[in-house]
């Protein structure tokens, strides 16, 4: 029985001695990958409060990318704060095909601005490799339709509108082809909304989405009196100019 009992006593230690080796792995498994995603970037506050023309490092999720072009790619991103437009940043053909939807990247570029959209210029990137995704929701900001001063606080963030009234852009037409009628299909598209008490001009940015997407399509397809519910990324120049991503007539 003596010796029995032994027996059991060397196997408990062996037990123990495995589950605190495993314990032992397991926590030096986890702090290797917490260090692999350990990021340098500031938080949005800290963007928004820094000077224009100096030198920032962001750590943001991939929301949209602009068409790759010239070792070059403009991207719409955000974190869970804020969000943030990376205008032509420095980027191979290769690594283009890396910024997915709700990829992390760590961005270092200069604050900008630009006809009163606040960007991130001369920028280089990297992908935080083993980082969670993240998409954001789109804001609703059917209330502050035609009140800049209140969309200005959400620049660049995904948002939507409901319940808007197309009106006429140009000679009675529900959309141009070009800011001024004088483009064709495949360049960006201008159309005119109203809520009855304020109207503003959005576009479908070509190089976002271009003549074979449905956003473009169904704008093409709009006439002058349709109600629509829109979503998109709150782009600014000389005024809130929205980059849409997605139109439903009603």
């Amino acid at each position: 029985m003596k010796n029995f009992k032994r027996v059991i006593s060397v196997a408990m230690v062996a037990a123990m001695a495995v589950s605190v080796f495993a314990c032992a792995a397991d926590t030096a498994e986890t702090a290797e990958t917490e260090a692999e995603i350990v990021t340098n970037g500031i938080s949005y506050d800290e963007y928004v409060a820094a000077e224009l023309d100096t030198e920032v490092t962001v750590d943001v999720y991939v929301q949209a990318t602009q068409g790759w072009w010239n070792d070059s790619i403009t991207v719409y991103a955000a974190d869970q704060d804020g969000a943030y437009f990376i205008y032509g940043m420095a980027c191979s053909e290769e690594d283009a095909a890396l910024l997915e939807s709700g990829t992390m990247i760590e961005v270092t570029g200069y604050k900008s601005e630009w006809s009163g959209e606040i960007e991130i210029t001369d920028a280089t990137f990297t992908v935080v490799e083993g980082a969670d995704t993240y998409i954001a929701e789109p804001i609703d900001l059917t209330a502050d339709f035609g009140n800049d001063d209140a969309l200005i606080a959400h620049q660049n963030a995904f948002f939507s509108m409901d319940n808007l009234t197309v009106v006429e852009s140009a000679d009675g037409a529900a959309f141009l082809y070009s800011w001024d009628g004088s483009g064709s299909q495949g360049d960006d598209l201008y159309f005119t909304e109203s809520n009855g008490d304020a109207t503003a001009t959005f576009t479908v940015e070509s190089y976002l989405t271009g003549a074979d997407t449905a956003v473009y399509q169904t704008v093409e397809g709009l006439q002058v009196g349709d109600t629509i519910n829109v979503s998109g990324f709150l782009y600014w120049y000389e005024g809130v100019n929205p980059h849409i991503t997605f139109v439903e007539v009603q």
